[in-house]
C-alpha cells in the first residue's frame, strides 16, 4: 500500500479492540445472538446524521475508532464513525467538491472508499491503494462531475486484507446524490442494513476459517443499527426508501407484502419510470431507490432466504452452505403501520432522462474476468485454528488465475474506451462483481441479452455462469480495483488493479 501525505498523529484513547471484527455465517437468531447477550427491537426507526453540502462544498471528519455504540437497543463494544452505527449521511450535490479528513483511532490500518461515486481514483481521492496507519489521520477530496448521477451511495474502508472485519465491525454509511429535479414524497428514509455477530459480553465475535471461505454472514441483521425498528405513515402516503445492503456477504431479497412499491433504479441506475416490484434483490453492496406508497395496517419489510451456492463438493462433502437461513417467512427487518386520516394524493413523479445505451456503440475491446475458487495445495480436513485469508493453505481465490497483489496491474485500458468485459465465474458459489470509479452497463446474462440499459456498479455473476458488461471509461485516469464484494473472498485474494492511462 501506499502512503500520502499525513497529518499529525493522534493520540489513541483506551486500549481499544482488536480489529478482527469477526462473525458467523448463515445463522439468525431474531432478538438475541443465541450466546447469552440479550438484545431489544421495536423501537422508532433513528437516522444517522445528516451532512448536507452548501455552496458546492461538504467538509467532514470522520473518526474510525473503537467503542461502546448503541446496537440493537445495547451498548456493544464495536467499530463506527464518530462514535454511530451507521455513521453520518452525506448528501450531495453534482459538481460538489468533498473533503473528508480520515482520522484511524483502529489497531490496524484502514482507508475510505466512495463506493460508486464516480470521481478520480487517483491521489487523494477515491484512492483504493492509500493505507493510513493506526493513530494518523489522511485528508481526501473529491470532486464530483457537473454531470454526477443522482442515487445512492455509500463509504466504507477498503484497506486489504481487513475490509471485511472493518464493515463488519460497524464502519460504513450513507452518501446520497440529489436529484435536479426532487421526487415528490411525504419523507425520505435511509435504510443502511448491516449485519454482525456479538458475544455474550457484547464484542465482536470470532470467526472461523469456514466462515471466511464462505462469507461471513452475521447473527444480527440490523436496518440503522436497530432490531426491527418501527415506521409509521398515513394511508396514501408516498415514501422513498433508500436502501443499501451494507452486509459483508449476505444477500437481500426483501419484501413487503401488502404495500405498493415502486423501483426508482439501482446503485447510480436510475429508470425513466418508476418500475413496480413486489421483491427487490440487492447483493453486497448494491443499493435501491424505492418509493413506498402505504396502504392501511401493518407490513413488515423482511428479507427471505437467497441460496448463494455452496462448497459442498470442493470441501470433500462438508456442509459448505452459502445459504442465508431465516425461517420460512424470511428475518424481519422493519415494521410499517399505517394509520390515520388519508394523505393528500402526492404529485407525479419527474420522468428521468434516458439511460445513456453502449449497446450501439463501437468496442473497443474485449476482454473476460474469470473468477475462481480452488483447493490450495496441502489442504487437509482439520479447518479449526487456520486463517482464512491469502495464504492460508485453505482455498484460493483469483481472478484469471491470480491473486491479488497491490504492485501489478491487471488491467490497461486507454483512457475514453468503451470495452466489453465477459465476467465468468468458474466456482459453485455467487461473486457480486464490483468495479470502482466507472459503473458498469450489463448487456447480457446467462447467454441471454437484456433488453433495456441496466446500469450497476455491483454486478452479480451468479454460480458456474457469466454476465457480460460493457463500461465507458470517461473522465479519470489512474489506477483502482475490481473485485468481488463478498468481502472475505475479497480479503482473501479475489481483486484486481486496472489502470485507466
Amino acid at each position: 500500500m501506499q502512503p500520502l501525505k499525513r497529518r499529525t498523529t493522534l493520540i489513541l484513547g483506551g486500549t481499544g479492540i482488536l480489529a478482527a471484527a469477526t462473525g458467523a455465517a448463515g445463522l439468525l437468531w431474531g432478538q438475541g445472538t443465541g450466546t447469552g447477550l440479550q438484545t431489544t427491537g421495536g423501537q422508532e426507526l433513528s437516522e444517522p446524521q445528516a451532512l448536507h453540502s452548501a455552496e458546492g462544498h461538504l467538509q467532514v471528519k470522520l473518526s474510525a475508532a473503537p467503542g461502546r455504540v448503541r446496537v440493537a437497543g445495547r451498548d456493544v463494544d464495536v467499530f463506527s464513525y464518530n462514535g454511530s452505527l451507521p455513521g453520518p449521511t452525506l448528501f450531495l450535490r453534482p459538481g460538489d467538491q468533498v473533503n473528508v479528513g480520515l482520522e484511524n483511532r483502529l489497531a490496524a490500518p484502514t482507508n475510505l472508499h466512495v463506493h460508486g461515486l464516480h470521481v478520480s481514483p487517483e491521489g487523494n481521492s477515491d484512492n483504493a491503494l492509500v493505507s493510513v496507519d493506526p493513530g494518523t489521520s489522511f485528508d481526501y477530496e473529491y470532486r464530483l462531475p457537473a454531470d454526477h448521477p443522482p442515487g445512492v451511495y455509500w463509504y466504507h474502508p477498503h484497506r486489504h486484507g481487513s475490509v471485511a472485519d472493518q464493515i463488519f465491525g460497524g464502519l460504513y454509511g450513507a452518501i446520497i446524490v440529489q436529484d435536479p429535479q426532487p421526487v415528490p414524497v411525504s419523507r425520505e428514509r435511509i435504510l443502511v442494513i448491516s449485519d454482525i455477530s456479538l458475544d455474550a459480553g457484547g464484542s465482536i465475535a470470532a470467526v472461523s476459517a469456514m466462515e471466511k471461505m464462505m462469507g461471513r454472514e452475521g447473527n444480527l441483521v440490523l436496518v440503522n443499527g436497530q432490531l426491527n425498528p418501527a415506521l409509521a405513515a398515513l394511508p396514501g402516503e408516498r415514501e422513498r426508501w433508500r436502501i443499501i445492503n451494507a452486509c459483508t456477504s449476505r444477500y437481500l431479497k426483501l419484501r413487503l407484502d401488502g404495500q405498493a412499491m415502486q423501483l426508482l433504479g439501482l446503485d447510480s441506475g436510475r429508470y425513466q419510470t418508476p418500475r413496480d416490484v413486489e421483491e427487490v434483490l440487492l447483493a453486497p453492496g448494491n443499493r435501491a431507490d424505492l418509493l413506498v406508497t402505504a396502504a392501511p395496517g401493518m407490513a413488515v419489510l423482511r428479507t427471505l432466504p437467497v441460496d448463494r451456492g455452496s462448497m459442498g463438493s470442493m470441501m470433500g462433502g462438508s456442509n459448505g452452505n452459502g445459504q442465508s437461513r431465516p425461517g420460512p417467512d424470511g428475518t424481519v427487518l422493519a415494521t410499517l403501520t399505517v394509520t390515520g386520516a388519508p394523505a393528500a394524493v402526492p404529485g407525479p413523479v419527474p420522468a428521468q432522462p434516458e439511460p445513456r445505451d453502449l449497446r450501439s456503440v463501437a468496442v473497443t475491446a474485449h476482454r473476460e474476468l474469470v473468477f475462481a475458487m480452488a483447493m490450495a495445495m496441502g489442504m487437509n480436513s482439520d479447518t479449526q485454528g487456520m486463517g482464512g485469508g491469502t495464504g492460508s493453505g485453505m482455498m484460493s481465490f483469483t481472478i484469471n488465475g491470480k491473486p491479488f497483489d497491490p504492485a501489478r496491474v491487471d488491467t490497461s485500458v486507454p483512457a475514453g474506451a468503451v470495452e466489453e468485459w465477459t465476467l465468468r465465474n468458474t466456482s459453485p458459489m455467487d461473486h457480486p462483481v464490483h468495479l470502482h470509479v466507472w459503473p458498469m452497463q450489463i448487456i447480457e446474462q446467462a447467454g441471454r441479452p437484456v433488453d433495456t440499459p441496466v446500469w450497476q456498479d455491483v454486478v452479480n455473476v451468479p454460480a458456474r455462469s457469466s454476465v457480460r458488461v460493457r463500461i465507458a471509461f470517461d473522465d479519470f485516469t489512474g489506477k483502482t480495483v475490481y473485485h468481488c464484494h463478498i468481502l472475505d473472498h475479497e480479503d482473501s485474494g479475489m481483486m484486481g488493479v486496472i489502470e485507466a492511462r
